[in-house]
Order: structure tokens, then sequence, then C-alpha cells
């Protein structure tokens, strides 16, 4: 995720990383003010080998969504065009005390 907005940023953009608790899961958030995502791709943009990029494999997401729902999570996508998108990915929060049963 951060080297897709680190790609759709121009020199000198901000990046963002937040992390915070949502419910009984953790969430990541990854923004950018890069270009942002056409409203006509943003159905496409897990597809495997689905890319925009000339210098794209189309797997970035693809992988990325498998690992995060391999863990019981969910990636979620905000994005408008010319201003940047956000990636959410939310996991299920550790149990206090499970890391050392």
């Amino acid at each position: 995720l951060l080297e897709n907005a680190a790609k759709a940023s121009t020199d000198g953009a901000t990046i963002t990383v937040r992390t915070r608790r949502d419910g009984e899961r953790v969430a990541i958030d990854v923004a950018d003010t890069g270009c942002g995502i056409a409203l006509a791709n943003l159905p496409r943009i897990f597809d495997p080998f689905f890319t925009t990029r000339a210098d794209g494999t189309g797997l970035g997401l693809a992988i990325c969504q498998k690992l995060v729902r391999a863990h019981g999570g969910e990636i979620q996508v905000r994005s408008e065009p010319t201003r940047g998108s956000t990636f959410t990915v939310l996991l299920p929060a550790a149990v206090a005390g499970a890391a050392a049963a």
C-alpha cells in the first residue's frame, strides 16, 4: 500500500499512515494526496492483473487483499480523482493475554 501511494504521488506529496481502534478491530489507514483512482476502475482494483500503470503487474492490491483476508480482516478504499486515496486495513484486535497463552 505504501509503494502504491508513493507511485501515485508527486515528489513532495504527503503520505500518511494512521492506526486506530475500530470497535473490536484495529484499523490501519494509508492515505495519499496523489492522483486518486477513477470511479470506473474502483470495482476492479483488487482483481489480479488489473493495472492502469505501464510498469504495473496488477498483483500488489490483489495480494494485499488476500493477506488481509487470511488474517480475518478486510480492506476498504476511498478515493477521489486528482485528490488522492485512503486504503484502510481492518484486522481483528488481539485479545489481552492471548499472546501469553
